[in-house]
């Protein structure tokens, strides 16, 4: 089947509301579904679809790359590189077709994922896109919770938990308006604000 046809059957099939539930309830093969096609080639996602598809494709990479570097869980890494190159090749054609700052988000998402799987790419290339998100979308609230998780994860000097809070908090102020109702972007940066005041409060 072809690509784009594949991609838009699956958007047309998941409401976002169901992949919001399923995110909750830490069901990501749910997400498999959406994102996990065995595709190749470099042909653009349609635009009326590839806002939503590259944001679960940028949360389904994160969480199989991490089942991937867990201790026995070894046999998922073959699935997870190959995830993470569909999403880059799926974000390099989209260049110019995404909102301010998320073509940047999403290339700094690639380079952390690269990053864990192969220990090749340096951090100071991922946490210098992801600012320059920041600066070219500003009130976006998924570039500024992006830059958030990057310094709550981010060994120091490059970050720390109390200057990523300050950035999860402005997420917060921004994800106002029933477009955010069912975004798992908004739930995530809720679960980072609790994990850093607890992390805080250990030190």
């Amino acid at each position: 089947m072809n690509m784009l046809l594949s991609i838009l059957l699956a958007v047309t099939m998941m409401s976002d509301s169901v992949l919001f539930e399923a995110y909750g309830r830490e069901d990501m093969e749910v997400w498999k579904e959406l994102v996990a096609s065995d595709v190749s080639g470099d042909a653009p996602i349609a635009s009326s679809v590839q806002f939503s598809t590259l944001l679960y494709e940028y949360g389904y990479c994160g969480y199989i790359v991490a089942e991937a570097k867990k201790e026995g869980r070894e046999a998922l890494l073959p699935e997870a590189v190959g995830q993470v190159q569909q999403f880059r090749r799926h974000v390099e054609a989209s260049k110019g077709q995404l909102p301010p700052g998320h073509y940047e988000m999403y290339m700094s998402a690639v380079y952390v994922y690269e990053l864990r799987l192969h220990e090749s790419i340096h951090p100071v290339k991922s946490m210098n896109i992801a600012k320059e998100a920041t600066r070219l979308a500003p009130g976006d609230p998924l570039v500024v919770s992006y830059y958030g998780t990057c310094l709550f994860y981010a060994p120091k000097p490059f970050g720390n938990k109390q200057e990523a809070l300050q950035w999860f908090e402005k997420a917060k102020e921004l994800f106002v308006g029933d477009e955010w109702q069912y975004c798992w972007v908004r739930q995530a940066n809720e679960m980072y604000i609790q994990q850093c005041h607890e992390k805080l409060k250990k030190h």
